[in-house]
């Protein structure tokens, strides 16, 4: 999108963190939180952390994918991993982390991770 770009046409940092927005939320469709039930049962995925690294600059009009996994399980807080590619040369544009906590709204308390995640990145990891 235009507005996603600076005057030389180049996609600026913060663009990817919308990016990787999108791709997080599909992947918490995934794991059986739909925005929905999030929202009846005040549980919500809350980003503690976010790294990024910027490998190649994408351009104005450029398509990209963004393919993104369960990365990392620990008892109450989880890693999701991102790429960001441009399919047309194969190019790796960005790579990012993040960890994120499930939490209890309004309270903010801290909630174990279900156990049926293990098995989704365990099937993750062996198709990367």
């Amino acid at each position: 999108m235009f507005f996603d770009t600076d005057c030389a046409a180049v996609v600026h940092n913060i663009a990817y963190l919308r990016f990787i927005e999108i791709a997080r939320t599909l992947l918490a469709g995934e794991l059986g939180m739909k925005l929905t039930e999030m929202a009846d049962t005040q549980r919500y995925p809350v980003v503690v952390r976010t790294e990024i690294d910027y490998r190649r600059p994408a351009k104005l009009g450029d398509q990209l994918v963004v393919e993104g996994w369960l990365d990392r399980l620990e008892r109450v807080r989880f890693w999701c991993a991102f790429r960001i590619k441009r399919p047309a040369d194969g190019a790796l544009i960005a790579q990012c982390r993040q960890m994120l906590a499930l939490m209890q709204m309004p309270q903010g308390k801290l909630l174990r991770l279900p156990d049926e995640w293990e098995g989704y990145r365990a099937v993750e990891a062996s198709t990367r």
